[in-house]
């Protein structure tokens, strides 16, 4: 399941995942969010608050997340990802290499620094 993160400042969009995560997941919660903070900033700074297992996200999520990946490709400004998944978060980091933006991973205990570096400019 993807719920919205609440309280971040307005020019950053979260989700937090937790159990099975779903095609209408993505359709209901993270394509919108996307579309919003790229209609109204011309950028995505975005968090990724994993509280479940990569694993659990079903394969229609996994097409729904590429296709949002790509529809936004050229917005993407800076993606940060929460996870206590180790390969998740090497991964995250070498993302960077293949977006506009820059990405990167960090432990649970690091969400605060996580929204610091996504509000940080560079």
């Amino acid at each position: 399941m993807l719920t919205e993160i609440t309280g971040l400042p307005d020019h950053i969009f979260g989700v937090r995942a937790t159990g099975e995560v779903t095609t209408n997941d993505l359709k209901d919660v993270l394509l919108p969010g996307l579309t919003r903070t790229s209609d109204r900033f011309g950028e995505i700074r975005y968090l990724l608050l994993l509280e479940t297992e990569v694993k659990n996200f079903t394969t229609g999520a996994w097409i729904q997340d590429v296709k949002a990946g790509l529809q936004n490709f050229t917005k993407w400004k800076k993606i940060a990802v929460v996870s206590s998944e180790k390969s998740v978060e090497w991964f995250s980091n070498f993302f960077t290499f293949l977006t506009p933006g820059s990405a990167k991973g960090f432990k649970p205990d690091e969400l605060e620094e996580a929204k610091l570096w996504l509000t940080a400019e560079d």
